[in-house]
């Protein structure tokens, strides 16, 4: 009841035109808070030229595709370029044309490098074997040489002899030596530098680092985790070693599409597999780059898989112990904090926070906004921008998963309404045209325009289900449409309005899903097709607009708030005992020691003072009965707000690294050796806070 609760208030918000704010790592006080983006950004590789860091991801099928980011002190990114604007191959499938697709394929897991005073960005095109793309100016333009080969999923390195070397293969990995003109692999080269039967999976990232070969990999089997192997010379032998596994965030993994064949034009074939919401898979961070600041500290990026939002990035210190480059920090290696203090970069001191991307688009410029990509290469001569909308030419096509020229965004988190104007009067029979979500399983609504009559229509994929609607539009043909994402619970909801003002659900909740066929998440969609086989007429859209609910995050740490904090695990509240000691009470227990204030230390640092004046501290190693309290604020312990939205936290010991936690089922009294959340966030670290 309350999801239904939350979408129908959030139906009711009015069309918004000015740009709204949008989620931004940088907590605007010196700290940062994961994920980098909320929205998708796949396996991310980074690199730093100078003061300036590159981030380059997968597109897959989207075009313009592989993106860079750039950004000058790893929390701020901005998304300045493409490597191309549409695939340059000629076959039918990268334009789903003739009934083909590249659904999950196109171009993925990129690798970009900066050498001989230019930028390479290495990546594998399905069928088309390896690519890469060079330009001495990071936005471009960019020139495209293809491999071919069986190389994918690489990392390249340039070594200090010239020789260049692309580092692939799952299990088995290769070395292959690459020609210095790009134009293919160096005939006979290929070794195997790492057997089989070691546990390194793939998603592979070389670097040399002080004389040693250092491969960063991820392991999928029989969950996600990330290794590091290391050699005195490139070709082995190697040593390896698990620098993290099961940080999730408290994230459990999601439900995932399963569905014989590839895309299905109804939901016969189509389900969701079962949640296990203890269930880690690869919902934890994994496979991604590391890289070395101006100051000489390291930072790991690496991607996880967020549920419906697609795979998200999280940015994460790197201590070196006994010489291998561990996640976290020194008492709580493999793990990292989801709050931390941003990078000690003294030539991004002035950066602010800023969304990498503008999200609302009026299409009044003559050129679409960055953040928009096209499912699959367009036809760019049935679409348009004019007269300050955008104009999409209906195309032959069945369902959404294969109508041409659809326009895509990706989906931005914790929770998001997007709305756009749709015009309709240029549709012609046969024509369908409005807002969907792209992915499997789609679902859209829009208006179909039969013999002469239109009719608002919700459709579901998941469900085979469809939902008309009955409404009159006025003159001028325009209706609002709207798309309500939660998609931390993978549910969503369409509305429309025929005054942009009072908006009416259609259909039910749907559910959504990440899944492993087009290996993307939730994108908002913009579709015009024709289900009667035959070209037809035009729809226009404007002001389409994204309002992040949850992008302002000033007011989740209770600064001012009288408290109490519940622990998830258990559902009770924490209670100061006379004793000294931390502890659980009933639910009902309001008492003065289950009362609690914050002191605040500055940037996100606090100190937890119960009602009755006692702070908390720790004494000892910080095992059960060691968090403790005491009415000397000097001694009280430092923590770092851990803010896992909701009102949901972690408290982080800035001086162990470790966590305040109560086990649900010892007994027990708090205590602080807690590594991290579970994915469930039931272990007794993770808790709530309740305003009294």
């Amino acid at each position: 009841m309350k999801h239904i609760l939350l979408f129908a208030l959030l139906l009711s918000c009015g069309n918004l035109l000015a740009q709204p704010a949008s989620w931004t790592a940088d907590n605007g006080n010196g700290t940062y808070t994961n994920p980098l983006f909320y929205d998708e950004f796949s396996d991310p590789d980074i690199i730093r030229v100078g003061d300036d860091y590159y981030l380059a991801g997968t597109t897959m099928h989207s075009v313009p595709g592989l993106v860079i980011l750039h950004s000058r002190d790893l929390v701020n990114w901005d998304n300045i370029t493409y490597c191309f604007d549409r695939f340059d191959f000629t076959d039918d499938a990268f334009s789903l044309k003739n009934h083909k697709e590249v659904y999950g394929q196109g171009i993925w897991a990129p690798c970009i490098r900066y050498a001989n005073g230019q930028f390479y960005v290495f990546s594998n095109v399905n069928g088309k074997g390896l690519q890469c793309y060079t330009s001495k100016d990071i936005h471009g333009p960019w020139e495209h040489h293809n491999l071919t080969g069986k190389i994918y999923d690489l990392s390249v390195l340039f070594d200090d002899d010239g020789k260049i070397y692309a580092i692939h293969g799952y299990g088995e990995v290769h070395c292959t030596e690459l020609k210095p003109d790009m134009s293919g692999p160096i005939d006979s080269t290929d070794r195997v530098i790492i057997p089989n039967g070691t546990a390194v999976g793939e998603g592979h990232h070389m670097y040399k680092i002080d004389g040693m070969y250092y491969l960063i990999s991820t392991d999928y089997k029989p969950n996600g985790r990330t290794l590091c192997s290391r050699s005195q010379s490139i070709w082995g032998p190697y040593e390896t070693c698990v620098i993290t596994a099961d940080e999730t965030f408290g994230y459990h993994a999601a439900p995932l599409t399963q569905v014989k064949g590839r895309i299905v034009p109804d939901g016969s074939d189509i389900k969701l597999g079962p949640l296990d919401k203890d269930a880690t898979a690869a919902s934890n961070a994994h496979q991604g780059g590391i890289v070395e600041t101006q100051e000489g500290d390291w930072y790991a990026l690496f991607m996880m898989d967020f549920h419906s939002i697609g795979r998200t990035v999280t940015l994460a210190p790197i201590t070196w112990k006994d010489g291998w480059p561990m996640l976290g920090l020194e008492g709580n290696l493999g793990r990292a904090p989801r709050t931390w203090f941003k990078p000690n970069i003294p030539a991004a001191k002035d950066e602010q926070p800023h969304a990498p991307y503008e999200r609302s688009e009026t299409f009044d410029g003559k050129q679409l906004g960055r953040v928009w990509q096209w499912n699959h290469n367009p036809d760019d001569s049935r679409w348009k921008l004019k007269g300050g909308r955008l104009q999409l030419q209906s195309l032959p096509a069945e369902q959404l998963l294969w109508a041409r020229n659809t326009l895509t965004q990706r989906a931005i988190g914790p929770k998001s309404v997007v709305t756009v104007e749709l015009y309709t009067n240029s549709l012609k029979d046969g024509d369908v045209a409005g807002l969907g979500n792209i992915n499997l399983p789609c679902s859209w609504l829009g208006i179909v325009c039969d013999e002469g009559k239109k009719t608002l229509r919700c459709f579901e994929q998941l469900t085979n289900d469809t939902i008309d609607t009955a409404i009159e539009l006025p003159k001028d043909g325009r209706l609002w449409l709207r798309l309500t994402g939660d998609y931390d619970n993978d549910q969503a909801q369409y509305a429309y309005s025929l005054d942009g003002t009072s908006f009416q659900p259609v259909g039910p909740v749907m559910k959504l899903s990440y899944q492993l066929i087009t290996f993307q998440g939730s994108r908002p969609s913009l579709f015009c097709f024709n289900h009667k086989g035959h070209e037809g007429g035009t729809a226009e859209f404007d002001n389409f607009t994204v309002e992040e609910t949850e992008a302002d995050r000033s007011g989740n740490i209770p600064y001012g708030k009288t408290f109490r904090i519940l622990n998830l695990a258990t559902g009770k509240p924490m209670i100061a005992l006379p004793h000294g000691l931390m502890y659980d009470t009933a639910p009902s227990d309001h008492s003065q020691q289950t009362l609690f204030h914050l002191v605040d230390k500055g940037g996100g640092k606090v100190l937890l003072q119960c009602e009755d004046g006692r702070y908390v501290f720790v004494s000892g190693l910080g095992l059960p009965g060691d968090v403790r309290l005491t009415t000397d604020e000097g001694k009280a312990e430092e923590f770092l707000w851990q803010d896992y939205l909701g009102g949901e936290f972690m408290l982080f010991s800035l001086r162990t690294h470790t966590y305040v936690g109560k086990s649900p089922t010892t007994g027990s009294p708090y205590s602080m050796d807690f590594k991290g959340a579970d994915p469930n966030r039931r272990n007794g670290a993770v808790f709530r806070w309740e305003e009294q």
